[in-house]
């Protein structure tokens, strides 16, 4: 299975050395975060790209998929007035361009909390339309996007393989599809597997760490509960066949280059 390395770990420091790392460690890829000081699509919009695109030359380290910030401050597409709801739109279909321009497979994005009083009928008509809309750019410009499902205590909406499957199925593009990060499963008591079941051939990428079993915690893989060993080898048997970022996120920004390289040695180890 090829690997890669989920550049928001290294956002105290030059993105450079994530893609040195990356290269230096033996990643495959590299899932590349698009939050400042990085990769925020509008910085790479007015002269960034071109940084980003001569540091995967240089390191021969593509960009597999870009990962745009978004469900927090300032942007939130299930949340908020119609001209904030607009804003999302428009910032999250620059991100689309700059996935496209960056080289990148897919540009990954989540659903975000609805907040506490909207109906749920409400949160998945906004859903819809708003997923409608991208995967409609998306087809434009012959790019794809990875949805992601979260952890309820992320999201109240889309936390399920089953819910990821219905929403795939009610937009109907073939330039939306699903993925599985391992944490949300873990955390409603749900088998990975399931969204190999219920996506079929839409389950196209996979979020890679450990997990307590309670949280939204993202581990280094080894230090939690889950059975990674036995899941690769599940995966493997059941006809996956994309590849895994290693998702280490804000846990580990004090020694990224450390942690990348003991989850990499750990997770081929495993059978990875």
């Amino acid at each position: 299975m090829e690997l890669g390395m989920f550049t928001s770990g290294y956002q105290r420091y030059p993105l450079e050395r994530a893609f040195a790392d990356a290269r230096r460690f033996g990643y495959d890829y590299v899932e590349l975060w698009g939050g400042r000081p990085h990769a925020f699509a509008p910085d790479l919009q007015r002269g960034g790209l071109a940084e980003v695109l001569s540091l995967e030359e240089k390191y021969q380290m593509p960009v597999y998929v870009y990962t745009p910030e978004h469900n927090a401050y300032p942007y939130n597409y299930m949340s908020g007035s119609r001209l904030q709801w607009e804003d999302s739109m428009e910032y999250l279909e620059l991100c689309l361009e700059v996935g496209k321009a960056l080289g990148a497979r897919y540009t990954l994005i989540s659903v975000g909390h609805g907040g506490n009083t909207a109906p749920r009928r409400e949160l998945w008509t906004r859903l819809l339309e708003s997923l409608r809309r991208l995967a409609g750019k998306a087809e434009a410009l012959g790019h794809k996007i990875l949805l992601e499902g979260l952890t309820p205590y992320e999201s109240n909406l889309c936390t399920t393989a089953g819910e990821l499957a219905q929403v795939l199925d009610e937009v109907n593009s073939p330039c939306l599809l699903g993925m599985c990060d391992v944490v949300p499963p873990a955390a409603v008591r749900e088998p990975v597997t399931d969204y190999l079941d219920k996506l079929g051939t839409r389950m196209a990428h996979l979020h890679l760490v450990d997990s307590d079993g309670v949280s939204d915690t993202h581990l280094l893989p080894g230090d939690g509960l889950l059975p990674l060993p036995e899941l690769l080898r599940e995966l493997q048997e059941q006809g996956y066949r994309g590849k895994a970022t290693i998702e280490l996120v804000t846990a580990y920004l004090a020694e990224p280059a450390l942690y990348a390289r003991r989850a990499l040695e750990r997770v081929r180890a495993m059978g990875g």
